[in-house]
């Protein structure tokens, strides 16, 4: 029998809040440079507002600063529920919180300036990055000294997910990050040539398998049983699941450099590795998706955990959709279109925001100590507007990128290029529109979830207190 304990919702409550004013931020930069490629002109050639200089701002405001704050709020949720223990310092806490938020004001303040290492997922100079590996430190000392001082024997699976993705992210970070400083905002890498590709892109890959899978997959294991009252549906495949993904994930990166210098026996390794990926993947999504067994009538009034169960499905098509782009025949057709911007979108609004949303739906209510959210209408409107705006976006990618494949290896009888990359580019125009209407359906929804959250907040009034009592844990 558990005994009371009070919970540090504080720093929850900030990151969650924080979760939704970046992700409006990041996905308005998404739809102004997707507007650019329609009109080039359209930010009357300021530098600072270039495509060029954007397009890194975006990529990290939507996974650092918006992924990054839902992970931090949730991971920090689940495991003082399911340790029953506070937080293991309140201090270290505050620090991450308002240490993420000095890095990602530090990018918004470089990036635009063209100050960058020019490395993908990795821009950011080599002051950010040392205080990015700081706070990182940080929030590996709070999770893991709050699980080292649990109050139940037993580890569930959700924090074994999370600790992957934080242990993981923190050697990908400082790894892939190693330069040699000249100035205060320029430095050289350690690597050089064909080793700094493959040093790059098995951090490049990696963040999106531990970042945006492995600590996301810790948000689906915690929050999918507790919102449809429900125990996961096989405990047993989560832990296969669990080692199976830790064990392959690593190994998948080189399928990013087919055709290059890279070796070809560590392209096709690449290859090999991500088609095996395929199986604990798809175990994942099952193992989420079956939890609703004998439940499924839920969905029908419940749109938090329609979210949820969508983000699922998104996360299984995506996760089928890589392997297969990853095979060397394939690539040879998707590499370099826009199916690869598709795939990438399908991850991220389908699966990354989608499950994030549907967590943050959950947890709003219990933060702000009231009963549910304001409106359960705004959540079915945002639902519709994040499902029907993804599907726009992707589709028009999948289009775009196959059409763009094929017509780059169509060539004339003499052995020259049917088209050139400017009559390519004008049949390409159309898909754009179609995404960057994807792009703005989608970020409407988190326009109405943030009027959503602040009515909500009204509703509690003065009476949120940074201390919760224990509850108890799913596991």
């Amino acid at each position: 029998m558990s005994q009371s304990t009070t919970y540090n919702d504080k720093v929850v409550r900030q990151f969650a809040v924080m979760t939704v004013i970046w992700g409006i931020v990041g996905m308005l930069v998404g739809v102004l440079i997707a507007a650019q490629l329609i009109w080039p002109g359209l930010t009357m050639d300021i530098a600072w507002l270039s495509y060029g200089r954007l397009r890194p701002l975006h990529t990290n405001a939507v996974i650092f600063a918006f992924g990054g704050s839902a992970l931090f709020a949730t991971s920090y949720y689940a495991v003082q529920r399911t340790c029953h223990v506070r937080l293991f310092s309140d201090g270290l806490a505050a620090f991450t919180f308002w240490g993420w938020q000095a890095v990602i004001l530090g990018a918004v303040l470089t990036l635009p300036l063209g100050l960058t290492m020019g490395k993908e997922y990795a821009e950011l100079i080599w002051p950010l990055a040392v205080l990015v590996a700081v706070v990182w430190v940080a929030y590996a000392v709070v999770f893991f000294g709050t699980i080292a001082k649990r109050k139940v024997r037993h580890i569930y699976v959700a924090n074994w997910f999370f600790g992957a993705f934080i242990l993981t992210v923190a050697v990908l970070h400082i790894v892939n990050n190693l330069a040699i400083p000249t100035s205060l905002t320029h430095s050289y890498p350690i690597y050089s040539g064909t080793v700094d590709a493959m040093v790059q892109w098995w951090y490049g890959h990696n963040a999106v398998g531990f970042f945006l899978t492995a600590g996301f997959l810790g948000m689906m294991y915690y929050f999918v049983p507790k919102q449809a009252g429900r125990p996961i549906y096989s405990y047993r495949l989560s832990i296969v699941h669990f080692w199976s993904l830790i064990a392959i994930y690593m190994w998948a990166g080189p399928h990013h450099l087919h055709y290059t210098a890279l070796p070809d026996w560590v392209q096709t390794l690449g290859m090999i590795f991500s088609i095996m990926l395929l199986a604990p993947s798809w175990g994942g999504m099952i193992n989420g998706i079956m939890t609703l067994s004998g439940a499924w009538h839920k969905l029908r009034t419940d749109p938090i955990l329609r979210f949820m169960i969508v983000a699922l499905s998104f996360y299984g098509m995506s996760t089928f959709e890589g392997p297969m782009m990853s095979i060397k025949t394939v690539n040879a057709l998707s590499h370099y279109t826009d199916w690869t911007i598709g795939h990438v979108h399908a991850g991220a609004l389908g699966w990354v925001a989608m499950i994030s949303i549907g967590a943050l739906y959950c947890l709003f209510p219990r933060l702000f100590g009231v009963e549910k959210m304001y409106s359960t209408r705004l959540i079915e409107w945002h639902f519709w507007t994040s499902t029907i705006g993804t599907v726009l976006y992707i589709v028009a990618m999948w289009i775009a990128g196959v059409m763009q494949g094929l017509m780059w290896r169509t060539f004339n009888e003499d052995g020259t290029l049917r088209y050139t990359f400017v009559e390519v580019l004008q049949f390409t125009y159309p898909y754009y529109g179609l995404r960057l209407l994807g792009g703005m359906v989608f970020t409407a929804g988190m326009f109405i979830m943030l009027y959503n959250v602040y009515k909500t907040w009204q509703m509690a009034g003065r009476q949120t207190s940074d201390a919760r009592i224990v509850e108890p844990a799913h596991a």
